[in-house]
Parts: structure tokens; C-alpha cells; sequence
């Protein structure tokens, strides 16, 4: 009997989209995606009795290992839980944490065998053939699944726009990357990448509240609030609360996950990018946006909101980062187009794609149009930036694939893991 043949909305591909900060999975073509939780997981290793402290709904992992996985989970306090990323440089470095987020999203999310459903899978642009191979062949011999289809992030990204040929500026969690796709493909020698990112920002943020003297205490040590005069804390005073009595003893890595988190919301709702380069005197007459800690702590913040986010633009503004040769945001991107072939230069600046959760800051995009209209000849190119609103950037890679499930439904009518071996099938799906 011959292998199935797969097309239409008859796929019920399954999509899985892990960046290093959260994972999102859910059906092709879709609006939203059925998962959505973080990158990083809680592990903590089992006792010579074989419990675990605090036992709870944990991920059985090997060698004695429980995972911890999704939001619920990782912010409960667990004595001795760490916590870690499967990814390393946007590429998957621990293969057991990576199996057991799977694990959990067929089981919990999606609720059916991982057998029924072929799978779409991005990769970061970078990713070697190395893993990829690995990563298919743990999909077709550990989950058994029909067909399996490894596409490029930033090429999803284009599409998404219905653009075929771009520049891809992807601002996460741990890099800012430029990625030039032309016809579909990315261009590797043109991907540039600066380490100037969210987590920088959040260590800026750190810093900030130290020179204020300002502890940042996460909500999970936190009994209660204490009122003044029947008000809350006046503001810039310090906090008055009461500290959660018996909890158990954390690993620093849960205690600064839980902080970062804090932080991370604090960029959220706080930080915005200047129209301009950062002029202090200008920036002090910008209107001040009121924050409170989850402590009570609350204050109104205004040249600070600006100069923090200010270094991904210009890292000479950002503390500590004096005299280094780091590339801001423009500079990553027009470096990129740079080493491109001269011919497709247009279609790259003609077609700039932000994504990523920094764009989502305040006046990034605006930004980032300015800086490559000052930096690009005016007569040559005409600048066009692209942003998806904040739904459609959460959920993109899960969105935009009815986009593509034509594509997927040819390659699938031509190969399934019932019809090709596993060598021949890691050659097709693997450019």
C-alpha cells in the first residue's frame, strides 16, 4: 500500500515555533496557536527515595530528572529547581529539556498522538545540518510522525508579509539578528547578529534600580502589601510589605528567572525609543509614564525610559558598553544589505521586516525607518518597514502558515515517512 498523500485543509499540520524566549505551537492556518508558554524549564533532580521536593504534575525526565514546563508550573517555588534554556544561540543545545517541551505540548496542549499529524517546525537561520538531522530523526523514529518540514524563521517572517525577497531584523531575547531572504532563501553570508537584545535591556533595567537603591522583589515572596494611612506607598518612598513565611530554599536561577520577569514587564509597560538620537535635555521634557513594583515600590520614570532602550541604537549610550565596537540596530541592518550582492540591494531595503519582541517597544519602528533613510542613498532606495501589530507578532509563525500550506501540501504529496527512508527523507526536507 502506498503512503498517504497529504494536501489542503485535510493536513492538520501541527506548527512549533521555539524561539528563546517562549514556544508556541498550534495548527496550520489557525489564528491563534494552542500553546504558548516559555523557553526555559524547571529541573530538579530526584531523591534517593525517589521523590521529588514538592511533588507536583512534573515531566519525568531521564536520569532521575523531573522538568517543570509552562507558566503555571515554573513560577510555583520548588526547593533546589533550577532553571535552564534547551536553546544556545537560538539552536537546540540540550536534546533531553528540548524532547520533554514536546513531550508536554502533544500531552497537554494538543491532546493527540504526535502520529496523526505531520509537523512544520521553524529553525533559526544559522542552524547547522548537524542538528537538523538529529532533529528529524528524533521526530520520525521517537514520534512516529507522517511528514516533517524544517523551515527558516526569517523566511517565514517574509512570508508572512507576502514578500518572497526582504530584510528580515529579528529583535528577541538574546541577539538582534538581520537575515536577507531573496526568492524565498536566505542569503548566510549576509546574516549579521549583535547581542544587543532584550536581555540587554534587562540588565540595563537591573542597573538602573540599583543606583536608585531600589530592590526588585518578585511576587512570589511577597505575604502582603503594608498601607500607609489607609493609601498606598507614596511614591518614590520605600516599599512596606511583609515577606511569605516558610518558603522553601530556591536556586539563584529560579530566584532571577522570577525577578527578570519583573524586569521584563517593566520594559513592557515603561521603555520607549526616541524619535532622535538620546538628548538628555530633550528627553527630560518627555512625558514621565508611573510604575509600581509588585513590592509597592512606585515612581514616575522619564529621561530613564528613554535612555535604557537608547542602546540598541547607539550601544556608546548603554553603561559599561564604553568603547566597544557593538553594531546598533541600523548599523546591523545596513551591514547585511552591505554584504549582498549589489543587484538585490533594493529589493532588501525596499522590504524590511521587524520582528522580534523589542519592536514592540514604543517608537522602534520609527526609529529604525529614520536611521536607514539618514544611512542610504536617497536616490536608490525607498525605505519600507513592515511591523505586525501586537497579536500578529506574538502569534506569528503560527498565523502565517496557510500562507505556505500549499508548499507543504506539495512536498507532502510527494513524500511521507511511509514511503521515503529516513536518510533520503532528511536529504529532501534539508536544503
Amino acid at each position: 500500500m502506498s503512503g498517504g498523500v497529504y494536501g489542503g485543509d485535510e493536513v492538520g499540520a501541527l506548527v512549533f515555533d521555539m524561539g528563546s524566549y517562549s514556544v508556541r505551537a498550534g495548527y496550520a492556518g489557525e489564528d491563534c496557536p494552542k500553546a504558548d508558554f516559555p523557553t526555559v524549564i524547571g529541573v530538579t533532580l530526584d531523591r534517593e527515595d525517589g521523590s521529588t521536593p514538592m511533588e507536583t504534575d512534573g515531566e519525568k525526565g531521564k536520569s532521575g530528572t523531573t522538568y517543570y514546563i509552562d507558566t503555571n508550573q515554573l513560577r510555583v517555588p520548588r526547593e533546589n529547581m533550577e532553571v535552564m534554556s534547551p536553546l544556545k544561540n537560538g539552536m537546540i543545545e540540550d536534546w533531553d529539556s528540548f524532547q520533554a517541551i514536546l513531550d508536554h505540548t502533544y500531552k497537554m496542549h494538543f491532546k493527540s498522538e504526535p502520529s496523526l499529524h505531520p509537523v512544520l517546525m521553524s529553525e533559526a537561520s544559522w542552524n547547522t545540518r548537524a542538528k537538523r538531522e538529529k532533529l528529524t530523526e528524533l521526530m520520525f523514529e521517537h514520534y512516529n510522525i507522517p511528514a516533517f518540514f524544517l523551515c527558516k524563521s526569517a523566511v517565514l517572517s517574509a512570508f508572512a508579509n507576502g514578500r518572497s525577497t526582504g530584510l528580515v531584523l529579528d529583535s528577541g531575547s538574546t541577539h538582534t539578528t538581520a537575515i536577507p531572504v531573496h526568492d524565498g532563501y536566505v542569503l548566510q553570508q549576509g546574516i549579521v547578529k549583535s547581542p544587543l537584545a532584550g536581555d540587554f535591556m534587562s540588565m540595563q533595567c537591573r542597573e538602573l534600580f540599583q543606583e536608585l537603591g531600589v530592590e526588585i522583589v518578585p511576587p512570589y515572596v511577597i505575604a502582603s502589601k503594608v498601607r500607609i494611612a489607609q493609601d498606598s506607598v507614596r511614591e518614590g518612598t520605600p516599599a512596606s510589605w511583609k515577606k511569605k513565611e516558610k518558603l522553601p530554599q530556591v536556586s539563584r536561577s529560579w530566584h532571577n528567572y522570577m525577578c527578570n520577569t519583573v524586569i521584563q514587564d517593566f520594559q513592557a509597560s515603561v521603555l520607549q525609543v526616541s524619535d532622535s538620537s538620546y538628548d538628555e535635555q530633550v528627553a527630560a521634557q518627555m512625558p514621565t509614564v508611573h510604575y509600581e513594583l509588585p513590592n509597592g515600590y512606585n515612581c514616575d520614570f522619564g529621561a530613564e525610559r528613554l535612555k535604557i532602550p537608547e542602546g540598541l541604537f547607539d550601544p556608546s549610550n548603554a553603561k559599561g558598553l564604553s568603547g566597544n565596537t557593538m553594531l546598533g540596530v541600523s548599523h546591523v541592518v545596513t551591514t547585511s544589505v552591505g554584504m549582498c550582492d549589489i543587484d538585490i540591494r533594493p529589493g532588501l531595503y525596499g522590504s524590511v521586516v521587524v520582528t522580534g519582541g523589542n519592536t514592540l517597544i514604543q517608537g522602534f519602528t520609527d526609529r529604525l525607518n529614520r536611521e536607514l533613510s539618514q544611512k542610504t542613498p536617497p536616490y536608490a532606495f525607498e525605505i519600507d518597514c513592515q511591523q505586525h501589530n501586537c497579536g500578529a507578532q506574538i502569534y506569528l509563525t503560527t498565523s502565517q502558515y496557510i500562507l505556505i500550506m500549499t508548499l507543504f501540501s506539495l512536498l507532502l504529496g510527494n513524500f511521507s515517512a511511509n514511503e521515503v527512508p529516513l536518510t533520503t527523507s532528511i536529504n529532501t526536507w534539508l536544503p
